[in-house]
């Protein structure tokens, strides 16, 4: 490699993922490994990743949720019904550090490309398989957001209580599998470091789903309620959700005693304070309806913007409601830099930066999202070349 392309850095730099997973919560996974410094290969059908033609939204004819998921990788094309591509990704999985998949479940035995038949070749490999619903009763399952959102219970917890059920606007539980599947690898990483010994790691939809719901389930599990979807409106905190002011609504937040009366405060409620009916958190929450009103009133007499500059300048949490746009640049402004370039030269491709922010090994983002195939021809040399483990990214890798 020549260039800046070839310094890969980061903590993981030196890792190899062979990354046969596609669409999101794989390759959002693999995405993060590879902005902390993993040279990941993705290897895709002959027809590519499903998301480069989820459009539009695209930029320069690809689809921008396929660019959301794939910076800092290189693409191989690989048909796995033909002999010799077979073989090839045979060998990836056998070099590789790092092999995942999101195949259906036991889909790759029959391509030798399973936990056990890759572990006959690469004893030490951290094998991460992906599927919607476990590898049990639910194998046979399609893995869909969409479908988990409504069965884990998601659904029935979104949209007014007299209205109809919705789902999350973002395709949640496959982001928080990729987080899943991230924290699992390099837990066995370290597993590996310590002991030498690799491991097969499972994550599924379903199960991330119900961690996902965090209280929600809890209340069920631990507490043998069944919580139902109750608007903006928080089932144990009030106010914590969005309230009308002269001119639009704002968030608005009590999160305790403290909060509460300096929220009175600041609206000019001092006489609610001692209220017997809204004195601690249990109060206000049982007694929200009679609460809410007074809020309301209050808060009609400013519109949003003076208020959050109030309500903020007490110490309290307060927010508007933005569109997308105004999140970045809400970002922007606090300098948390969310915008970051990828690539180099006319390839480069805005994008969402890395969340994480290390002191000393900081995230990179030196390949822009591959083309179908792109490097296709770079990995089977490498392959063949039988070069040191650092993979493709190495010195005496290919080039372009």
């Amino acid at each position: 490699m020549t260039g800046s392309e070839s310094a890969r850095t980061g903590p993981l730099s030196g890792l190899v993922v062979a990354d046969f997973s596609r669409v999101l919560a794989g390759p959002y996974a693999t995405m993060l490994l590879a902005d902390l410094g993993a040279e990941v290969i993705k290897v895709e059908s002959p027809g590519g990743d499903d998301t480069r033609t989820w459009s539009p939204p695209v930029r320069d004819g690809v689809s921008t949720y396929y660019l959301a998921v794939n910076r800092n990788k290189r693409s191989i094309v690989l048909d796995l019904k033909d002999p010799d591509d077979l073989a090839t990704a045979q060998e990836l999985a056998a070099r590789a550090d790092v092999v995942i998949e999101n195949f259906k479940p036991g889909g790759l035995r029959r391509f030798g490309l399973d936990h056990d038949s890759v572990r006959a070749h690469n004893a030490d490999v951290v094998y991460a398989s992906i599927s919607g619903f476990g590898t049990g009763a639910g194998a046979s399952l399609p893995g869909y957001d969409l479908l988990v959102q409504a069965m884990s219970g998601l659904m029935s917890l979104t949209g007014e209580p007299e209205g109809r059920p919705y789902r999350a606007g973002i395709s949640v539980f496959d982001v928080m599998t990729g987080m899943h599947a991230a924290i699992g690898i390099l837990s066995a990483l370290h597993h590996r470091a310590r002991t030498g010994q690799g491991q097969h790691i499972e994550v599924d939809l379903l199960s991330s789903a119900l961690s996902t719901l965090v209280n929600h389930t809890s209340a069920y599990v631990a507490g043998g309620t069944v919580p139902l979807r109750m608007g903006n409106a928080h089932p144990s905190l009030f106010p914590y959700e969005p309230l009308p002011t002269a001119d639009r609504e704002l968030i608005v937040i009590a999160g305790n005693d403290g909060q509460f009366r300096r929220l009175c405060a600041v609206l000019g409620l001092e006489e609610l304070v001692d209220d017997p009916r809204f004195l601690h958190n249990e109060h206000r929450t049982a007694n929200r309806e009679q609460l809410r009103p007074h809020l309301v009133r209050a808060l009609k007499q400013r519109g949003a913007d003076e208020w959050f500059e109030l309500l903020t300048g007490a110490g309290l949490p307060a927010g508007p409601i933005n569109t997308v746009k105004d999140g970045v640049e809400l970002a922007e402004r606090l300098g948390l830099d969310p915008v970051v370039r990828v690539g180099e030269g006319g390839d480069m491709v805005p994008s969402i930066r890395n969340p994480i922010t290390f002191s000393a090994t900081p995230a990179s983002y030196l390949l822009a999202p591959p083309r179908l195939g792109q490097h296709t021809e770079q990995i089977r040399a490498w392959l063949a070349a039988r070069p040191s483990p650092a993979g493709p990214d190495d010195s005496t890798g290919p080039t372009g």
